[in-house]
């Protein structure tokens, strides 16, 4: 647990789910996707909280118990360098950005990463998404790959 500027960075307990869904409805709204949500809440904290979970966070809550961030990562194995944290989404609520809170949230998860020493993070960004591409390039070894075409069905 991390403590600074009166935000407390610590590991998400099934109690934030709620808080955790309501940030990842206004990162969908910041993208310009709200439709594209369609995880239910039961679903959220099975998949975290549940017998199996396949996610963990970091949430950045204020002394009075709000939640106005979070950062939730997976992980991902890569044939060429093994186990790698993958950053699913890294989100501050507006009225708090600015306030170095998403750092606090970044370097929390690159601890997890040392101290399970896993071979790296990888996340992705929008590419109009400025503000989040000048946080990342804040850190002097982060890579920007331009070669890559993400692919879903």
């Amino acid at each position: 647990m991390y403590t600074f500027m009166n935000i407390t960075i610590r590991p998400a307990k099934k109690e934030d789910c709620s808080s955790m869904m309501e940030l990842i409805r206004e990162l969908a709204l910041y993208e310009k996707a709200p439709q594209e949500v369609t995880v239910s809440f039961e679903h959220f904290v099975e998949s975290g909280f549940g017998s199996n979970p396949v996610w963990w966070a970091y949430v950045a809550e204020l002394e009075d118990g709000t939640i106005v961030g979070f950062a939730l990562y997976y992980i991902r194995y890569s044939t060429w360098k093994g186990q790698r944290m993958y950053l699913e989404d890294i989100i501050v609520t507006q009225s708090m950005r600015g306030k170095g809170i998403g750092k606090q949230l970044f370097d929390a998860l690159l601890e997890v990463c040392k101290e399970k020493k896993f071979k790296g993070m990888v996340w992705q960004v929008l590419d109009w998404n400025e503000p989040a591409i000048n946080f990342y390039k804040k850190y002097s070894n982060v890579q920007f790959d331009q070669e890559w075409i993400n692919c879903s069905i």
